[in-house]
């Protein structure tokens, strides 16, 4: 590998206003397709701390859209116009939608782009563009002790993987969710799994 490999000056990308126009424009979500949205709200709600703050029901054409966001429920407004307001400028939320039917399919249904096979028809991998969502807590190794108490599945504890300090969990429908710190990176000695920080198995790429 040579040195310059994987560099690149990205400074221009940091420095200087917004473009014209664009001063406004809110990063307000990102959407993924779930099987059962009761169990995709109890997961992002009642594991996560996420809020419902908006939702729609489109019967017409089969489907539903839920809002989330890490916000506190007396923040959110009483009435569906409000609400739409306070969602469409709310930066990060998470759009669950759910398709009718989908809930009484078998096994899972939607790939979630790390190195899946669902829904290929050779049954091979797919190396997806989607990686994971993210959130940030004070303490990643404190979390995912609450985490592992619930039943969350996880792909990396904080000490497995060749990167420490953060973690991976799944949520309902397999799609990844990074646990990273509010801070510096620190490390403990054994986290949830009992996995001690000088063990676990070298950095994996998970779109592989």
């Amino acid at each position: 590998m040579s040195a310059n490999e994987g560099k690149l000056d990205v400074s221009r990308f940091m420095g200087g206003s917004r473009p014209e126009g664009t001063s406004d424009y809110v990063m307000q979500q990102t959407m993924i397709r779930v099987k059962d949205p009761t169990k995709s709200l109890e997961f992002y709600c009642d594991v996560l701390g996420f809020k419902l703050i908006m939702y729609k029901e489109f019967p017409q054409w089969s489907f539903n859209v839920y809002f989330i966001a890490p916000v506190d429920s007396a923040n959110i407004p009483p009435t569906a116009e409000e609400q739409w307001n306070y969602c469409m400028n709310m930066p990060g939320c998470i759009e669950i939608t759910w398709n009718y039917g989908s809930e009484s399919e078998e096994g899972r249904i939607y790939n979630t782009g790390n190195s899946d096979t669902v829904g290929t028809n050779d049954g091979g991998k797919i190396k997806g563009g989607f990686g994971h969502l993210g959130i940030s807590v004070p303490d990643v190794y404190e979390a995912c002790d609450r985490f592992k108490s619930a039943g969350v599945e996880f792909l990396k504890t904080p000490n497995a993987g060749g990167m420490k300090g953060l973690a991976f969990i799944k949520d309902p429908d397999g799609y990844l969710v990074e646990i990273l710190p509010q801070g510096v990176m620190i490390t403990k000695d054994v986290d949830c799994d009992g996995v001690r920080v000088d063990g676990g198995e070298e950095y994996k790429d998970n779109s592989k």
